[in-house]
């Protein structure tokens, strides 16, 4: 028994609590950009400036747990194959649902391409300490995170403008380089964002050596694990429920006002 026990597959209960934490964040805070942005709803509007400027926190974090995750992989290439095929799915139904919403480059692209590198280089990056690679990532991630924007920057200290050229592409965009009037309702450029999944990478490492905590793998907050484990079933689902939830509010309230007075 005790040797069935062992077989088990093993799995990091933390990891996930801290993904589904991630997710949990970010179906609210695509509730208020849907209430907000395509209903029209005023208090949805002011849920979403209120909130937007956390999105890249727990952004950041499902993207560097996500990280961590390739160190438990058999195959991050193939991982990252299937997540492509399910984010072009996710593109071409945007398309054709809304096209004013649709999604060409999200975190799904994003994170798909990454793991297809991780798995292609990971073996040379394994080459370089964690100790180094794991906050060098974070600072590439800080000196970049505005370069879809033009420029490189120090934060609250220097900035360095990019070349205008760099953005007048058609196909840059998935580096960070999108072109004057590209729109993606979900943008997560490979830069910065690769430089978070890389660091979790690195940190991810210590896991096989065991040099974690024993505790990382009970599970404490039942509910944020059954997020973290079906983070992609959730990402996929979430949006066409909180759309029609969004559509039957409307309709419910718009039977309840009162019909204008004829002039």
């Amino acid at each position: 028994m005790a040797d069935e026990e062992k077989k088990k597959k093993f799995r990091i209960h933390l990891l996930d609590e801290i993904r589904g934490l991630a997710v949990f964040c970010m179906v609210f805070y695509h509730a208020f950009y849907t209430m907000g942005s395509i209903f029209n709803m005023s208090w949805g509007i002011y849920l979403f400036k209120l909130f937007e400027p956390v999105e890249p926190l727990f952004a950041g974090i499902f993207i560097f747990v996500s990280g961590i995750a390739c160190n438990l992989s058999k195959s991050n290439i193939e991982r990252g194959v299937k997540l492509g095929v399910v984010a072009l799915g996710v593109t071409l139904v945007t398309y054709f649902f809304d096209k004013n919403q649709v999604i060409i480059f999200g975190i799904l692209h994003m994170l798909s391409l990454c793991m297809i590198i991780y798995g292609l280089i990971g073996r040379f990056l394994r080459l370089f300490p964690i100790w180094l690679m794991t906050p060098l990532g974070i600072i590439l991630f800080f000196l970049s995170q505005h370069i879809a924007e033009g420029y490189l920057e120090i934060p609250f200290l220097v900035q360095w403008k990019l070349p205008s050229e760099w953005y007048t592409t058609d196909f840059l965009f998935m580096f960070g380089f999108p072109k004057t009037g590209f729109f993606s309702a979900d943008y997560f450029p490979l830069i910065p964002w690769i430089f978070i999944f890389f660091s979790g990478c690195s940190f991810g490492r210590l896991i096989p050596k065991k040099k974690l905590p024993k505790w990382i793998a009970k599970k404490h907050i039942p509910p944020l694990a059954f997020l973290g484990r079906h983070a992609l079933v959730v990402y996929i689902a979430h949006q066409p429920i909180i759309f029609g939830i969004c559509w039957l509010v409307q309709k419910c309230m718009s039977m309840f006002q009162p019909a204008a007075e004829p002039k």
